[in-house]
């Protein structure tokens, strides 16, 4: 099993840190041929519009997409939330547009805004170490959606089939049961 880590900006070399502690094969995805050679993808945290430019510039768009919907597992955290989402709340765009999922960006305001909490996460465990900075939060969902967590009465978590998504950031923690719960996923999707 080899997962890709989109490494454009943000926290990416910490996810790839993650998944080497579970003995997971990971590696950097910055070109389209990269996306061949993977059985899953995280996408990292960051800024949601330069990520979303820079799919398109580098050419990785088509093919990623088209990977998501046929049924390569995915999880976006934070910024990778917003990639997925197939609607930004007060936006006349969105990039990947593949979860049925309407997203708030920087719903927690801006950097002062950020902050760490723990909370329940379903069919992972309790005190689950989240840290949310300028973080979005999912406004609703459709119909085949599995809402995992909420904080405040936020949706922070949720997942359809074979893409996951969280607000906050588990690559910045010690916590290794987010990143266990995806690799628990891309094995199931490759058997």
């Amino acid at each position: 099993m080899k997962i890709g880590v989109l490494a454009m900006q943000g926290a990416y070399r910490e996810h790839l840190q993650m998944l080497k502690a579970l003995g997971v094969e990971a590696i950097d995805v910055r070109y389209e041929e990269d996306i061949d050679n993977i059985d899953g993808l995280i996408i990292p945290g960051g800024e949601s519009t330069t990520m979303g430019k820079l799919i398109k510039t580098l050419g990785l768009y088509n093919k990623l997409k088209s990977r998501i919907e046929n049924g390569m597992p995915v999880w976006g955290t934070c910024a990778g939330m917003i990639l997925l989402a197939k609607n930004i709340v007060n936006e006349n765009y969105n990039h990947l547009a593949v979860m049925d999922i309407n997203v708030r960006r920087n719903a927690y305001g801006r950097q002062l805004g950020s902050f760490e909490t723990k909370a329940l996460v379903k069919g992972i465990g309790d005190n689950i170490e989240m840290v949310f900075i300028r973080a979005p939060y999912i406004e609703s969902v459709g119909e085949n959606i599995e809402i995992l967590s909420t904080v405040d009465g936020n949706i922070v978590a949720a997942q359809e089939e074979n893409m996951l998504v969280t607000s906050f950031h588990p690559e910045l923690t010690e916590d290794l049961r987010m990143h266990k719960y995806f690799v628990d996923i891309v094995a199931k999707s490759i058997k």
